[in-house]
């Protein structure tokens, strides 16, 4: 059986041939039932929340730390998903998470203990570049690799780090009045020699706007009279380029209308061949087609009525051979029976007759006690004279069985008690 899982998956064959087993990370893989085993193992990313609660620092201030870690099994490389199938096949993404959390935890503590509250405080780049460094070489012998660490958020319960603040935020504040102080100053020097500098400014200024209009109206003269010659001169040319750039594009749009034409034409003879084609298959090949079924559906009626008409009269045949056969069986067996008894009959005579007639005698004293069986109650009168009771009705049965030689004498004319038993030869 083929087995598949997708690339957040690895898949690890076990048993016959696969030793060792076979470790295959987002793909398929050909398993052989009832002799090999199949497991999985989930590569997707596994989001930590490592908390470190009141950690005791270098110094001795406990303070809580809470950091994000990111990690995986590593399916790409095969000596880390090997340790990872070691340790971790046949658990569950939680219970892998909760070994890693642990050990990211473990190491966390572990780098706090050796810090002091403002180097984690005030570098914690510095801190998570350590936690990620030793908990990822701990980690890639289990075969996880750590994706990434951040630290999330730092606080304490004695307000070490609130005081941390304050005198940072007291000093911030004396070095901002200072700041402002000495900005004042030196804006309103600045602001002074601005002005200064400005009303200087202010004249020099006028009185190059002032050569600057005398110039700006000498040159303004001369470039009037050489701008009303170009002009007049890009009118002519202007209207000589319309003329060429007309007749240029009649001259295209001749030549796009013949282009236009001939496109008509071969669209045109294309639309010819195309209906031709069309008629062809819509027409004649389907007449072509039903003449040919009509054909070979005759073909296969006649075929099938003479099948038929053959197959009946062979049936017929059969039937009647089997009958006649039959017949002629059953009338060989009769014969034969008849001939047999009458051959017995003949060699044994009398003898015959007085065996059927012994084989019977046991029904004809069943049929002659059976009402007294089938009777529920008897009520037995006595007169005074004879036996009584059950011996009665027993002497009453006896004497009717006594009188049957008789009976059988009258009906057949063979006395039974007068027949000696004795070896009869075959007749000559």
């Amino acid at each position: 059986m083929f087995f598949t899982c997708g690339p957040n998956e690895a898949m690890v064959v076990s048993g016959f041939c696969r030793s060792p087993p076979v470790m295959v990370a987002g793909g398929r893989v050909f398993v052989l039932p009832c002799i090999q085993q199949i497991q999985r193992i989930s590569l997707n990313t596994l989001t930590l929340n490592v908390k470190s609660e009141k950690v005791y620092t270098r110094h001795g201030v406990p303070i809580s730390v809470t950091g994000i870690a990111q990690v995986k099994i590593q399916g790409q490389n095969k000596e880390m998903l090997a340790a990872a199938c070691q340790m971790f096949l046949g658990k569950t993404e939680a219970e892998i998470a909760h070994i890693a959390l642990e050990t990211l935890e473990g190491h966390q503590r572990a780098i706090m203990a050796h810090m002091t509250v403002e180097e984690i405080y005030k570098d914690r780049q510095k801190f998570s570049e350590q936690v990620f460094k030793v908990a990822s070489s701990d980690l890639v012998n289990m075969g996880i690799s750590v994706v990434s660490y951040t630290l999330k958020d730092i606080h304490d319960d004695q307000d070490y780090l609130h005081s941390l603040g304050k005198a940072r935020t007291a000093q911030v504040q004396k070095d901002a009045r200072i700041g402002e102080a000495e900005a004042k100053r030196d804006a309103g020097i600045r602001e002074a020699k601005a002005k200064q500098e400005k009303v200087s400014a202010q004249y020099l200024s006028e009185i190059e706007m002032a050569k600057a209009q005398r110039d700006y109206e000498l040159k303004k003269a001369a470039y009037d009279i050489e701008v009303n010659t170009r002009r007049a001169q890009a009118d002519l040319a202007y209207q000589l380029q319309v003329a060429k750039t007309k007749q240029q594009i009649e001259e295209q749009r001749v030549q796009v209308q013949v282009v236009e034409r001939a496109q008509q034409v071969a669209v045109q003879e294309q639309e010819i061949a195309r209906r031709e084609k069309e008629l062809e298959a819509r027409v004649r090949k389907p007449a072509e087609a039903e003449r040919y079924k009509l054909e070979r559906l005759a073909e296969a009626e006649k075929s099938q009525l003479i099948m038929q008409a053959e197959a009946e009269a062979e049936s017929v045949r059969m039937r009647g051979e089997a009958q006649a056969f039959a017949i002629g069986a059953r009338a060989r067996a009769e014969a034969e029976q008849m001939a047999k008894k009458a051959e017995a009959f003949q060699l044994y005579q009398e003898a015959a007759q007085l065996d059927m007639l012994l084989e019977k005698l046991p029904q004809v004293a069943e049929e002659i006690s059976g009402p007294l069986t089938s009777a529920n109650k008897i009520t037995m009168v006595s007169s005074g004279s004879g036996a009584v009771g059950a011996a009665k009705v027993t002497g009453e049965v006896l004497d009717i069985l006594s009188r049957l030689p008789e009976s059988v004498e009258r009906l057949t004319g063979i006395s039974i008690s007068q027949v000696r038993f004795s070896r009869v030869g075959p007749v000559q």
